[in-house]
């Protein structure tokens, strides 16, 4: 009876090790790709998700994930088009679209993902020049998933989003820049000066001509000038002369 119970143990354990090897459970978001004597069927290859039936010693599955990875690009000396050394990180959004590809084609797609996304964004805002970097996002992070895509589409991987973090600058350019847009802060305000000089030369020469068909409207206005003088309380008084009356004395000065 003791041989016979110690057998009985013995079969048990060989039947769950069996069942616990046949059956494989995959989650909803889970993939497995099945070897059959070391080769890929082309037909039955993936399979799931639930209960996954395999033939001990002859099947294999290996299990992919289909869910969105998020990687984190490391830090990146980037050298621009207008040779200013710059530090660049890029998140990248990436997921398994042909779980077989992605076992069979490459060995470690995550891995091999990261390092061309790393090679990738050095190539692609190297062809940039600095301005862009920070302007013209939208276009460079297009460009970046286009690019990174199209290498990983052999492996099965669907590159979705990539996205420019940070641009990481030196002291040295930073000051640079701080000094350029002190200058064009300047410029702007130099422009913007000159524009309302010659607004206000144009209101004058309109005036000047609207007053030069009516002589009396400019001794109105020595009128308006001399109440606005005598407002303000001042001690001194200017009258204004003609300009006629001081052309006639210099004519006179000149004849003696």
């Amino acid at each position: 009876m003791q041989a016979y119970g110690f057998g009985l143990i013995i079969f048990i354990f060989l039947g769950g090790w069996i069942l616990f090897n046949m059956l494989k459970i995959l989650k909803q978001y889970e993939r497995g790709v099945i070897f059959t004597l070391g080769k890929v069927s082309l037909e039955h290859g993936v399979k799931g998700p639930g209960i996954i039936p395999l033939i001990p010693g002859i099947q294999k599955m290996v299990r992919v994930s289909l869910r969105t990875v998020t990687m984190d690009v490391p830090a990146q000396d980037v050298i621009t088009k207008d040779n200013v050394t710059v530090k660049v990180n890029a998140v990248v959004y990436f997921r398994v679209i042909d779980p077989k590809k992605a076992i069979v084609e490459v060995e470690d797609f995550y891995y091999a993902t990261s390092l061309i996304s790393q090679t990738t964004l050095r190539s692609v805002l190297g062809q940039n020049i600095f301005d862009d970097l920070l302007s013209n996002r939208e276009a460079i992070n297009a460009e970046l998933q286009k690019v990174i895509d199209q290498q990983t589409e052999p492996w099965g991987v669907k590159v979705t989003t990539v996205e420019v973090k940070n641009v990481d600058l030196p002291a040295e350019m930073q000051r640079a820049i701080a000094i350029q847009a002190q200058a064009e802060r300047e410029r702007r305000a130099k422009i913007i000066h000159a524009e309302g000089e010659l607004q206000a030369s144009t209101k004058l020469a309109e005036a000047s001509e609207i007053i030069s068909k009516n002589p009396t409207s400019l001794q109105l206005r020595y009128l308006q000038t001399l109440t606005e003088i005598a407002s303000e309380k001042n001690s001194t008084i200017v009258f204004p002369l003609p300009m006629d009356l001081i052309s006639a004395f210099q004519k006179l000065i000149e004849k003696k």
